[in-house]
This record gives C-alpha cells, structure tokens and sequence, in this order.
C-alpha cells in the first residue's frame, strides 16, 4: 500500500476535509494515474450527506468522473503506458463472468466494484474516488482520453456524458429523428450535445424561460416552456425520443403525450417519488418508459472517441479542491453551468 492525498468526510453532517488515504500497490494488470481533474456529480452530494437510503460507509472519499495521466503500469498491461492519459468513470472492477459483463454491459453485473463506497476486494473496507492525487485501477476499466479534448470538460463526460450518450444510441437517435431534452442541467445540457452531434432535431423542455438562449447555444433548435400549454401541445404526437433528465417530481405523461407512435422516454433523472403514470399515455401510441444507468465501458471508450471526433465536451466551472464545500450548496441551488470540475493539482498545498 501507498498513501495519497484525498478530500473525504466523516459523517453524513461533516464537511469534506483534508485526509490520508491508503491506495494499493499495482497487481499486474493494474494502472496507476495520476488525478488531474474531477468532476463533481450530484450523486456524490448524495452519497456524502447518506440521502440513498443510509448505505454510506464512512469516512466517504467521493469522485466518478477523473481524468489524469498514467504514471505506472503492471507487467501484464498491454493497453496503457506511463505518460498516456486516461479516464476512469463510475465503476472500477465487475466479475466479468456473468452474461451482462459478457456483452459489454458491466453497469449492470450484479458484482460490479463501483468506484467509491463499495466493498474494496483488494484492501478491504470500501472503494474511495477520484477526490484525491492518484488511483489505481485494474487496466480494463481505464478508458483512453483523446489528446485534442480540454481535459477539464472531459472529466464529466465520465459520467454525466456517457449517461446521455447511452440512450441515445440504444434507442437510435441519428439524424432525421426529432428528440426532445427535458431539463437544462449537468445532464440535460450533455444529451443537448450529444443529440445535436447525432444529427437529431433538438428539442428542449425547460420550466425556465431565461435558459432559453443557453440551450439554443449548446445546440437546440427549438425551445419550450413546459409550464406553457399551448407551447406543449403543439408539439403533442411528434417525437420519436425524449431524455428526461429531471431529478425533481414532475408530470410524466405531459412528455409522454408528445411520443410518436412507438415513441419513447428514457429517465435519466431520478425523481425522490414515483412517478404517476396514466395507461392510456402509453397504450394509444404503443409508446414505451424506459430508464438508463451509465454505459459499458467499449461504449464509454466509443463515447469518448466521438467527443474527440466532434470536440465535444461538457461545460465547466473549474474550482480548487478548497471550494469543494461551497460547491456543494451551490450544486443544491442549481448555480453552476454546467457542471462543476476540481482542479486537483490545488490538493498539492494540502
């Protein structure tokens, strides 16, 4: 074991604080990278502060979304060598035996290592994240960054970006299909992105009508005010996808009225209540509500590749380590655009 310098805390009521953390000594198959960049996703406010349903181990070093460079590598890794950079995202270790990991779907292996707060098989305890200098990772959940990408941008593609990307292309959103985006926020504004490179018709569902210009700038074509009826019925029976990255209670079905036939709504968001759905939203249309967690890791490496290919990277207000606290109240205000990212080398003056 090495130490490293991290940023964790010890209760759910506790602010995030310098600390000291134990990291493995490389096995063969194993990267060590250096964390340039982390992004910070609202699951880590949730995490932190124990809000899903008490399975936070403490202490807690949270962060999903790193980019750095690879400063060791094991004798028997053949993808990575020092000086390359590197991704990891949301998960760091799956069984790779089950029939999920076996098509490339290791999100959803029912023994996957996620990449804090879960059980750690090589030290015992639990996993701790990117809010911190280095990490070591087994080879196969690294990811290669492309060289042309701003790397502070990049980092939240590791999560918010491949969670957009993911159900766009499972459900075939290429160019001619009209797609709606509903939500304006660290995910919404991906999917915008995203959507938009796919060559999709972009539409956004914002409540706000003062994000009307920001979404027409991240690519949209057209942009409605939910809260505005006529606005909504317009385009009622007219699309063939619709994100909904929504995290707060809202109607379901006035977005699920506006599907084509076989039309379909993937939740990315994550509601603290259940969602009413009507039958009759669904069975008119033959239209279908689906939800969607992350993606594999040869889709995440292919999501990376397309950012490179189309400059595509996620909007960020970069902030030291220092500020990690006031980033967190801020997260809870929606104040930030779109996505707020740690610059670690200001852990160095820890």
């Amino acid at each position: 074991m090495y130490n490293a310098k991290a940023y964790s805390a010890v209760s759910a009521t506790a602010p995030l604080a310098s600390d000291t953390i134990a990291r493995r000594d490389l096995t063969e198959h194993d990267v060590q990278i250096e964390i340039l960049f982390c992004g910070i996703c609202h699951s880590d406010l949730h995490m932190v502060r124990n809000e899903w349903g008490g399975g936070t181990v403490y202490p807690i070093v949270p962060g999903h979304e790193m980019v750095g460079r690879i400063t060791q590598v094991g004798s028997a890794v053949t993808k990575y060598k020092p000086g390359d950079l590197a991704g990891v995202g949301c998960m760091v270790d799956s069984d790779g035996t089950c029939p999920n990991c076996k098509t490339g779907l290791e999100q959803f292996c029912p023994n996957l290592t996620l990449t804090y707060n879960s059980p750690d098989k090589h030290l015992g305890g639990v996993t701790y994240g990117g809010y911190s200098d280095s990490i070591v990772v087994d080879e196969r959940f690294v990811l290669r960054v492309p060289t042309n990408l701003d790397l502070p941008g990049v980092a939240p593609l590791l999560c918010a970006g491949i969670t957009t990307y993911s159900p766009l292309r499972h459900w075939g959103v290429t160019k001619g299909k009209k797609v709606g985006v509903v939500g304006i926020g660290g995910l919404g504004h991906m999917g915008v992105k995203f959507a938009r490179a796919f060559g999709a018709h972009v539409v956004v569902f914002t409540t706000s009508p003062n994000k009307k210009e920001d979404a027409l700038r991240l690519g949209a074509d057209e942009v409605v005010v939910s809260r505005n009826a006529d606005e909504m019925q317009k385009h009622a029976g007219s699309f063939d996808f619709i994100l909904d990255t929504v995290s707060a209670n809202h109607d379901i079905n006035a977005y699920l009225n506006l599907l084509r036939l076989d039309g379909n709504i993937t939740l990315v968001g994550a509601p603290e209540k259940p969602l009413e759905v009507a039958a009759f939203s669904l069975i008119m249309a033959r239209r279908s509500l689906s939800g969607s967690n992350i993606g594999g890791i040869a889709e995440t490496q292919e999501m990376l590749d397309f950012c490179g290919e189309h400059n595509i990277v996620a909007d960020v207000e970069v902030i030291p380590i220092q500020k990690v606290n006031e980033a967190y109240e801020r997260l809870l205000k929606s104040d930030v655009k779109y996505r707020f990212c740690i610059d670690m080398a200001s852990l160095k003056s820890e």
